[in-house]
């Protein structure tokens, strides 16, 4: 029974992850910054934790650990978005958003790889990129989010790499627009109809995901029916990416 370990996965695509692996049967570990969320998730082990704080992951690892046994599969997913044109943008804000969206990345696959090298079986890390590693969002204000997607694209190929002889398997989601929390972090309330709509509209599958849709692209690839896939972007976005940007 694979232990599996979802940060972030207190909402969203996270916990439509954490809720399909363990109908399957796995242990599954939820850490998410929201203690109350993580622990309403009905996972086997919910710890609150801080991604982007080095002795919170560790902490957190430890428990798995001590819990579940050494984690099998990992979802590095726990992301904010805090938008912001770059000539204003603070450089807290800045900062907490690579903090979480990669800095985070970066702890979680360190202390998941301690871990797998230690048991000494392989396994699977999936993270959580975006269509923003590849190009630029037209309505714009994401340089933070986007250098840090960017980052966490290049650090999956580059692990792929150095942990392969290990067995480790290291891939990314690339998701779309999917109706999560993200998704509104930085529309005002009320905007929401008009600008899930207007996604609607320039989608080309005419619909936003459900966070289950690209949960069942993250579980394909934590599970073995993947098991000479890595290094690989899985892109599971309604087909944005292969849209030109100019109507004709």
């Amino acid at each position: 029974m694979p232990t599996i370990v979802v940060t972030g996965g207190g909402a969203g695509i996270g916990l439509a992850v954490a809720r399909i692996c363990a109908a399957r049967g796995d242990r599954v570990a939820v850490l998410d910054i929201d203690g109350p969320s993580a622990r309403a998730s009905g996972a086997a082990l919910a710890v609150q934790c801080d991604v982007s704080d080095e002795s919170s992951v560790q902490r957190a690892f430890a428990a798995v650990l001590d819990r579940l046994g050494a984690a099998d599969g990992v979802f590095a997913n726990a992301a904010i978005d805090a938008g912001g044109f770059l000539h204003d943008l603070p450089f807290e804000t800045w900062k907490r958003v690579l903090d979480t969206n990669l800095t985070g990345v970066y702890l979680t696959c360190k202390h998941a790889l301690g871990q797998m090298l230690e048991a000494g079986k392989g396994g699977s890390i999936v993270c959580t990129s975006s269509p923003a590693a590849s190009v630029g969002f037209a309505a714009g204000a994401a340089g933070a989010y986007s250098a840090a997607k960017g980052g966490v694209s290049a650090l999956v190929r580059a692990l792929a790499v150095d942990y392969a002889k290990h067995g480790i398997r290291v891939n990314a989601v690339v998701p779309g627009a999917t109706e999560t929390r993200l998704m509104w972090a930085n529309v005002p309330p009320d905007a929401v109809p008009e600008m899930r709509r207007r996604i609607c509209q320039e989608v080309p599958l005419g619909r936003l995901a459900n966070p289950e849709e690209p949960a069942r692209a993250v579980a394909w690839l934590l599970s073995d029916e993947s098991s000479y896939v890595t290094g690989s972007h899985l892109v599971c976005d309604g087909g944005i990416l292969a849209k030109a940007s100019i109507s004709v």
